[in-house]
């Protein structure tokens, strides 16, 4: 703002240069572009100012006029500052042929032209040499961060997470003990700190880099608390400070906690220039996943461009893709067990690393498939789908888990989905809190329906146990395991009409009734008290007195408890809002216990 007087001196050099440096630094670059333009105008015989004003184009990611404006830079001294330049507009424009053709002009020797071939390969996902290009211009230079980084990420690249974090603390210790000032964790530690600003130390730290890795490592390993974590240890910034990558990796690490967040930084994100590629594509499966599908649909209208540059084609998708995972995978299985044959422990880990790669890419899409017949409840079919991917995908997880929910929602098939369920939960069992409640339950279902009630009994005593010593450890903790499966197992009874053994589940699986109930154990509770009611109110079935008065008990102990628990959770982008006092669990409740009333007759 002080600088922004020079406009009373159009022809200040001096105003304008420093203007140019200050635009350049905080990144605004069209603002810096236009400030070195005029320098050029004015001085055509300083040639600093023409490889500013490329590079300040060049930043902005105005390749056309960047290339043009090297063009007037014809001076010997500046030859490989202009080679360089224009490399990185080629990268930039995604000419790699023309970055190579470029960046081979340099001289051999100059460390410069090691990183760039680093980069080309990095681009080519020839991730292992471009790493060891990485690894010797670091050996000439010494430690770099942003050197270091690179390295990190080809380590991440190749699914190698143990040196790509290595790399990744090394970047942050070295951060916080060169520059203490930058306040990294202090977010996290719950101390309020002012932003540190986009400065070029911070810059020269590849901090933001770094931690932005480590989240995404995190998140791939499904320590999701873990991701979020790395985001807030970062040094503290306002959010209009954050750069584009640290704002997507913040809208998908807290998606479910802050949906309306999410969406509202993606959709910003979408409209600058750059922008990280995946938004594109997260945007889409985010309002897929939320079935705003009119919102996806107009999302792909506004950006065609982006649709044919980011996303694969529609036409045969599914077959195409089917088969061509298909192929793949049977090649690499081959590459596996011909690498093990000779016995080779870096072909091995490589062919294993490849294989591995191409197979979660390909589950995705066979489980996308097989959702659409899961929407049509058409299980025989999704059995077919995954049967055909059986020997490859047998010791697959997620695979496995998929699996064994089709076969239990077959209902005559209980014994098969065990041989499914089992091996996730033992492979687990030690930490069996740590296994999703919904697997837990289904397998206790599964060994009720088996007449395996041992079985049953020891898994609901291990989840008791650990939920126990948790509760002991840390008594304010909510946990929902326990609550989970008894959940499942009375909505199972009921909807077999053993409404006295099914109720009386429910009811227990909601106590304690602070620690237990919330929006979504009521929503399932609520629904197994509407089909006793709707069956109560048709005369079908007739409840003794003592499970009457129980289930009284229980609306009244929820309308306690309830009276700030939302009945439903609105979804992140709906535009009218529910009552709020209408919308709670202690409202629904006194309607249910009304219907009761009346059904029974008590109100009489």
């Amino acid at each position: 703002n002080i600088f922004g007087g020079e406009a009373f001196s159009p022809q200040s050099r001096a105003a304008l240069s420093l203007l140019g440096y200050c635009y350049y630094h905080i990144h605004d670059f069209s603002s810096a572009a236009d400030c070195y333009e005029q320098l050029v105008q004015i001085h055509p015989e300083a040639e600093d100012y023409k490889l500013y004003y490329a590079k300040s184009l060049y930043k902005a990611c105005n390749y056309t006029e960047a290339m043009k404006a090297t063009f007037l830079l014809d001076n010997p001294a500046y030859q490989a500052k202009v080679l360089k330049l224009q490399a990185a507009i080629k990268y930039g424009e995604e000419d790699l042929s023309g970055t190579k053709s470029l960046v081979e002009q340099l001289p051999s020797d100059d460390p410069d032209s090691e990183i760039n071939l680093g980069c080309l390969l990095y681009k080519e996902a020839a991730y292992e040499e471009a790493s060891k290009k990485f690894i010797s211009a670091m050996q000439v230079l010494g430690y770099q961060p942003d050197l270091a980084y690179s390295i990190a990420l080809c380590y991440y690249s190749m699914k190698q997470f143990m040196p790509a974090l290595k790399y990744v603390s090394d970047i942050i210790e070295h951060g916080i003990r060169e520059h203490p000032e930058l306040s990294v964790g202090m977010t996290t530690d719950g101390i309020d700190v002012n932003s540190v600003g986009n400065t070029h130390v911070l810059r020269e730290t590849a901090l933001i880099e770094a931690f932005n890795l480590k989240a995404a490592i995190k998140f791939h390993l499904k320590n999701y608390h873990g991701a979020q974590v790395a985001l807030t240890d970062m040094p503290p910034r306002s959010e209009e400070e954050l750069d584009p990558v640290t704002l997507h990796n913040q809208a998908l690490m807290n998606m479910d906690s802050k949906p309306t967040e999410g969406f509202g930084k993606l959709q910003f994100l979408l409209q600058q220039n750059p922008f990280p590629p995946e938004t594109f594509g997260n945007l889409l499966l985010l309002y897929c996943k939320y079935e705003y599908f009119d919102l996806a649909a107009d999302v792909l209208a506004e950006n065609a461009h982006l649709t044919y540059k980011l996303l694969s084609p529609v036409r045969d998708f599914y077959l195409k893709l089917f088969f061509f995972f298909l192929f793949l995978i049977f090649a690499f299985s081959l590459k596996v067990q011909e690498a093990k044959n000779k016995w080779e422990d870096d072909v091995i880990k490589r062919a294993i690393n490849e294989y591995d790669e191409v197979l979660d890419k390909y589950i995705p899409v066979l489980l996308a498939q097989a959702k659409i017949y899961w929407n049509m409840e058409n299980y025989q079919a999704m059995e077919n789908i995954f049967s055909k991917s059986y020997n490859f995908c047998q010791d697959n997880d997620v695979w496995k888990l998929n699996v064994a929910h089709v076969l239990f929602m077959q209902k005559n098939k209980y014994k098969d989905a065990i041989n499914f369920y089992e091996p996730i939960v033992k492979k687990h069992y030690d930490k069996i809190l740590s296994i999703s409640a919904v697997i837990l339950a289904n397998l206790f279902v599964s060994y009720i329906m088996t007449n395996q009630n041992d079985k049953a009994e020891e898994l609901m005593r291990k989840i008791e146990k650990e939920e126990q010593q948790i509760s002991y450890n840390d008594p304010e903790k909510k946990i929902y395991h326990l609550c989970i499966v008894n959940l499942v197992i009375g909505t199972f009874y009921c909807s077999k009409r053993n409404y006295n053994f099914g109720i009386s589940r429910v009811i227990k699986s909601l106590q304690p009734y602070n620690k237990k109930l919330g929006t979504d154990t009521w929503y399932y509770a609520k629904r197994c008290f509407l089909s006793l009611l709707e069956n109560m109110s048709k005369h079908v079935i007739v409840l003794p007195d003592n499970i009457v008065q129980e289930c009284i008990q229980f609306l009244e102990h929820c309308e306690i408890h309830g009276k700030h628990v939302p009945a439903v959770i609105e979804p992140p982008l709906q535009e009218g809002h529910l009552h709020s006092e209408k919308n709670t669990v202690t409202y629904e409740t006194r309607l249910l216990k009304a219907l009761f009333y009346e059904i029974i007759g008590w109100n009489q």
